[in-house]
Parts: structure tokens; sequence; C-alpha cells
């Protein structure tokens, strides 16, 4: 069984042999949340994919909000890709250091939200370009400026406001990427929030399982189907992702994906809103 939609990873091997390509760009996207102790961009700056440049999450992002790495406006958006040397006409591939980690599968989402499809993760990431013992750099790129026209495509993300009323519709079925652990409400959260537990109708798939726990990499297509099956997903129902912060529902929606389902929207508050709103519904168990 082969992926529906492989255009979203490409292997070591591809990216090793279009390093040079001029229509070809690299992003090391890495990310921890504060319970990690470390400093992405500190170990970006002591080693990184040659050419990559670094996106930070938290930086690119909504800084009125008082959410985490919410969805920033789309010309501020525009304007920190164009720095980078990323835009219109090129292939970005996106990675990070943990192998297969969330962050990289944010900022997939986040060009696809702003009306840039040819973007596509590094499968494995940089855990898996090291065990093969490929190239690496210290010093950063200096790209030059490249235009970029954003294109919102508001399929792709929900609010509040829209999450609260598919409680009552039941029109997307949502799918939540934590841990079994905080679904259930019976482990804290990683966020300051008032309520614990997960949303009415949620189905849960703990962004872990589908990740090859050894290579760090995207389980096969027929694996991805087993879980998704399990979960009780309806492929052909419209689907939104919620997770703590936005960050690892977007590895499901990736997921998803690849097996076929192109546009899986992503909550972009998730828990991290959901779970301070006093008339936010919770159900635990």
């Amino acid at each position: 069984m082969n992926y529906a939609n492989p255009d979203a990873l490409v292997s070591t091997q591809w990216l090793a042999d279009h390093l040079k390509a001029p229509d070809v760009r690299i992003v090391d996207a890495s990310w921890f949340p504060p319970s990690a102790n470390r400093q992405p961009r500190e170990e970006y700056e002591a080693e990184h994919i040659p050419g990559a440049v670094y996106f930070d999450i938290d930086e690119i992002a909504d800084s009125a909000s008082g959410l985490p790495h919410m969805l920033p406006a789309p010309e501020k958006f525009a304007s920190k890709v164009r720095k980078l040397g990323l835009g219109n006409g090129n292939k970005v591939v996106v990675y990070d250091s943990t192998g297969f980690g969330s962050a990289a599968a944010r900022v997939w989402w986040m060009f696809r939200v702003f009306g840039h499809r040819d973007v596509c993760l590094l499968d494995g990431g940089l855990p898996k370009w090291l065990r093969e013992q490929r190239a690496t750099e210290d010093l950063p790129p200096m790209p030059r400026d490249r235009h970029f026209i954003p294109h919102v495509n508001q399929t792709l993300v929900r609010d509040y406001t829209q999450m609260l009323a598919n409680i009552q519709s039941g029109r997307e079925q949502v799918v939540d990427a934590r841990a079994a652990g905080r679904f259930k409400g019976t482990d804290p959260e990683p966020w300051p929030v008032k309520k614990v537990g997960h949303m009415p109708g949620a189905l849960n798939v703990p962004v872990a399982s589908l990740i090859d726990e050894r290579e760090r990499t995207m389980k096969p297509a027929a694996e991805l189907k087993a879980i998704f099956d399990a979960a009780g997903l309806d492929m052909s129902k419209p689907t939104t992702a919620t997770c703590g912060s936005g960050v690892t529902a977007c590895v499901v929606a990736l997921g998803l994906y690849l097996m076929g389902h192109k546009d899986v929207a992503v909550y972009d508050g998730s828990w991290s809103e959901w779970g301070n709103k006093d008339d936010a519904p919770v159900v635990q168990g």
C-alpha cells in the first residue's frame, strides 16, 4: 500500500541529490516546549543541513495573541519568509532536529495556509541525516529576499467559535493528537489551563503512534490506515485536528494528507485556548 499523496515527504537521499538545486530551499523548523530546556536556535547555529535557514514558529507568529505561536497575519508571514529567501517558485523542504517533529509539520501547514503548496517534510529529519553521516555546516546562509504573495486558505484553519459551533452541528470530525492521558484528563497539560480532558465527540490519535520510534520517520501507509481506522476516522468526512497548542495537530493533518485527505483543518488555539474558556464543554475519561 502506498501513500495517496506522497508529495508531502522527501527522503534524505532525495534531498542530498537536490541540495544545490536552484529551486529548492531548506528550512530548519526545530522547536521544543519550554519543559525540554533546549535552545533550538543555538542548536541550529551549531549544526544544520547545508543551506538551511531557521524558521522560528514563536517569532513568525501573532505576537499580540496571548496564546502560543498562533498564525500571524498574512503580511507578517510574507515579510518574514521573504527575508529568509523563501518565496514563489521555491520547493520548500522542512525538517527539525527531533526526526519527525511536530514543528516541521506546523511549518508545512503554515505554508499551505498561506497558499504555498510546493512544501514538504524531510522524512526522518536531522537525526536520520546525521545517522547517514551526511554533510552539515555551522554557518547560516545569506539568503536574498524572495518574492512571496500570500493567498490565505481559510479552509485549513479553525478558531474557537467554529469549534464550539461544530459541537452542535457535528459537521466535522475532530481528531486530538495529544497523548491518551492528556486526552482523558488524567495527565496534566504542559500549558496553563483551567480544564483538562477533551472536546465532546473528539477522537484520539496520539501523534507518537504515527511515527516510527527508531527511524523517526512517518509510518508506512498500511500502518497509518490501521491507526486511523482503529480510532474511528471516516476519511470521507471533513476533519479538524487539534492538540495542546496547534503544533502536533499538524502531524495528524500531515498523516491524513498522505492517506488522501488533503484539506484537514487545524484548530490553531487548540487546548491552550479551549481549556481556558469558561463556556467550553469538556469530557473526561
